[in-house]
C-alpha cells in the first residue's frame, strides 16, 4: 500500500520558485513527498522537514543525505528548531495541512470512521491527550464548542448532550463504541459526512491544530526572506480562512493595519488571486484530494525608513 500520496505536488513545490542553493522548510513531512520533490531541485541548498509523528520520521530515513534534515518536532516550534540548527532565514516553507493518508490508512490511530481502533487521533503518538479523553472528560459546553466550532455539526448540542449522558453508562474506548454512543444523533443516509465531521473536530482538539497553525504561519512570515515563498494546501474551511486571512491581512481577524502613510502592514502578498485546487485527473486519481487548497504568498520587501 502507498504510504501518502503527496496532493498537488507539482504545483505547490512549483509554488516555492526553488533555488537551487536555497534553503527551504516542509513543515509537514507526511510520507515525505514533497519533501522528496523539493529535494529534487536542490544542489548545494538544504531542507528542513518537521513532523511529530514517529512514522514519519521512520520514512524520512530514505531522503538521508547531505542536503536533508528531519526534525521531529511540532510545526508550532518552526523558529525554536530553526535556530537550534543555526538558521535564520529561509528561501521556502510549505505546509499540506490535515492527516496523512498513512494516518487514516492505520486503524490503531483511530483518525479514519472506516474502522474500529481506539480512539486515539494523536498526530504525535507519545505525546498528549488522546480523544477518548476529550470524550470522556469535557463538559457539556466544551464539546458542544468543538463539535459545532471544528466539526461545523448542525446538532452539536444534541450531540454534546447525548455524550455526556451516555459516557458513564457505556464504554467509550473505541471507534465502533463511540459511534454507537452516538447513533442517535448520526443523520440517516449520511452517516459518512457526519461521522468525518464529528471526527475532524475531535482530530483538531487532540491536536490543537487551530492554534498550531496560528504559532506556525506567524513564524513562517518571519522566518522568511524577503521574496521567500510561503505554499499552504488546506483541507477544510477552518484551515483555508485561516491562511487566507493571514496571508491577507497579516492577522487572522478583523481588517488589516495601516500605517500613517496608508500602507497596510503585512507581511505577506498573495502570489494569485484564487487558491489553486486539484485538476480533474488528480481528483480522478486521488480522492482524498478534492477539497484541497492551495494558496501562495511571499514576503514583502522591507520597507526602508524614510
Amino acid at each position: 500500500m502507498e504510504y501518502h500520496r503527496p496532493v498537488l505536488l507539482e504545483e505547490s513545490v512549483e509554488a516555492l520558485a526553488i533555488k537551487p542553493d536555497g534553503i527551504y522548510v516542509d513543515v509537514t513531512f507526511g510520507g515525505g513527498g514533497h519533501s522528496a520533490r523539493i529535494l529534487k531541485e536542490l544542489t548545494t541548498g538544504k531542507l528542513y522537514s518537521f513532523d511529530q509523528d514517529s512514522d514519519a520520521q521512520e520514512q524520512s530515513k530514505r531522503l538521508e543525505g547531505p542536503n536533508f534534515q528531519f526534525v521531529r518536532a511540532n510545526f508550532r516550534d518552526l523558529k525554536k528548531y530553526l535556530r537550534l540548527y543555526g538558521v535564520k532565514k529561509v528561501d521556502g516553507i510549505l505546509a499540506d495541512l490535515g492527516v496523512s493518508s498513512h494516518q487514516f490508512d492505520v486503524p490503531e490511530r483511530g483518525f479514519s470512521t472506516r474502522f474500529d481502533g481506539p480512539l486515539d487521533m494523536r498526530m504525535n503518538p507519545d505525546a498528549g491527550i488522546t480523544a477518548q479523553e476529550v470524550l470522556e472528560t469535557y463538559s457539556e459546553e466544551q464539546l458542544h464548542r468543538i463539535f459545532g466550532i471544528y466539526g461545523e455539526v448542525k446538532n452539536a448540542k444534541t450531540l454534546a448532550r447525548t455524550v455526556v449522558e451516555k459516557r458513564n453508562r457505556q464504554p467509550l474506548e473505541t471507534i465502533a463504541q463511540f459511534k454507537q454512543v452516538i447513533s442517535s444523533c448520526t443523520p440517516r443516509g449520511k452517516e459518512n459526512k457526519y461521522l468525518a465531521q464529528v471526527f475532524q473536530a475531535l482530530r483538531i482538539e487532540v491536536n490543537d491544530e487551530m492554534k498550531a497553525l496560528e504559532e506556525m504561519l506567524e513564524q513562517a512570515a518571519e522566518a522568511l526572506k524577503p521574496g521567500g515563498r510561503l505554499s499552504v494546501i488546506s483541507y477544510h474551511s477552518l484551515e483555508d480562512r485561516m491562511v487566507k486571512n493571514f496571508i491577507a491581512k497579516g492577522k487572522f481577524f478583523g481588517e488589516v493595519e495601516k500605517d500613517l502613510f496608508g500602507n497596510e502592514i503585512k507581511p505577506l502578498e498573495s502570489v494569485h488571486r484564487k487558491p489553486i485546487t486539484p485538476t480533474e485527473e488528480e481528483l480522478l486519481q486521488n480522492s482524498r484530494s478534492r477539497s484541497a487548497k492551495l494558496r501562495v504568498a511571499e514576503k514583502k520587501e522591507e520597507r526602508e525608513e524614510k
